[in-house]
């Protein structure tokens, strides 16, 4: 996969005509956690997959192109898509968008996808409570899982201590080496294979 780092001249172009408001000004690290789970457990061929604050769209970007996945990335920012479409470009896939924050993510659209994933999406207090709404949100909808990993923020434990709680998922912890030493947590919610 192609990453474009923020020094890369067609980054900086973007730069200058858009800067998203809220921390999509970069790319995440725990998207590598997330891409090196998915390399591993595997994912099926064209699953639909739906990257919740997906910023500049790193992992479902690695979904479409390592697995021809049907990707959505959805963010309540839209200054971050262009940013999202220069990285689809440079890796020869097509990601959709959908501008939304968490709460207005509704069971109509959850429908249409098999999975959840999100990387670094609850760094705020204010996040837990409507991150985990839209995990449930997606369970009912028939949604197979989800992944979501973090550093291991408060607020990420906050959601994943819920639903280890009710039996409904597990925190795993992970650890990258590529592109260089990443660790944190992965929450992993129903029937995404689960690795160790």
């Amino acid at each position: 996969m192609r990453v474009l780092l923020s020094g890369h001249s067609d980054v900086r172009r973007l730069k200058r005509r858009v800067m998203p408001s809220r921390h999509g000004n970069r790319h995440w690290s725990s998207s590598w956690l997330l891409m090196d789970y998915l390399e591993k457990a595997g994912l099926s061929r064209g699953a639909r997959v739906l990257d919740v604050g997906c910023g500049w769209g790193l992992a479902g970007i690695f979904c479409a192109k390592r697995f021809q996945a049907s990707v959505t990335g959805v963010d309540a920012d839209p200054d971050v898509f262009p940013f999202l479409q220069l990285h689809a470009l440079v890796n020869g896939v097509k990601i959709h968008t959908l501008r939304r924050d968490f709460t207005r993510v509704s069971t109509e659209t959850l429908r249409a996808f098999d999975l959840l994933i999100g990387a670094d999406v609850c760094f705020w207090d204010e996040l837990v409570l409507p991150l985990k709404n839209l995990m449930r949100r997606a369970l009912r909808a028939g949604v197979g899982g989800a992944l979501i990993a973090d550093p291991g923020r408060p607020p990420f434990l906050a959601v994943g201590e819920h639903f280890v709680s009710s039996s409904k998922g597990e925190i795993l912890e992970w650890v990258v080496n590529q592109p260089r030493s990443i660790r944190g947590q992965i929450l992993r919610i129903g029937s995404v294979p689960r690795l160790s």
